[in-house]
């Protein structure tokens, strides 16, 4: 079992910028796929951004490819999503979530556990 805690979401003015934090315990942190992902209201979860457990190959949505990094630091059993210029289209619930696997996994149905989700809002 693996439980995800989010952090760092908030209000944003467009342009800015926000880090969003991802804790995950209740199991070793080897060999765990990780993802962020997001649902804005009326509209379907979708990717953000993912990456492997190693060598931590990555994926991004095309509409935050520039924009958003993710990184993970297994040492601490964390993963990151720095979000710079950020739009009022980026405005959503961001998730955190993770599966046992050595993989790039990049869907929503991909992934088992997930966090309770954190808001993001950006203001124009």
């Amino acid at each position: 079992q693996v439980k995800l805690v989010e952090s760092g979401g908030g209000l944003v003015q467009a342009g800015g910028s926000l880090r969003l934090s991802c804790a995950a315990s209740g199991r070793t942190f080897r060999n765990v796929a990780m993802g962020w992902f997001r649902q804005a209201p009326g509209k379907e979860r979708e990717s953000v951004a993912t990456i492997s457990w190693n060598p931590g190959s990555t994926y991004y949505a095309d509409s935050v490819k520039g924009r958003f990094t993710i990184s993970r630091d297994n040492a601490k059993n964390s993963v990151y999503l720095q979000m710079n210029s950020l739009k009022p289209e980026d405005t959503a619930v961001y998730y955190c979530a993770a599966r046992i696997g050595g993989y790039l996994y990049i869907r929503s149905s991909d992934f088992n556990y997930w966090g309770q989700g954190t808001q993001v809002t950006v203001s124009s």
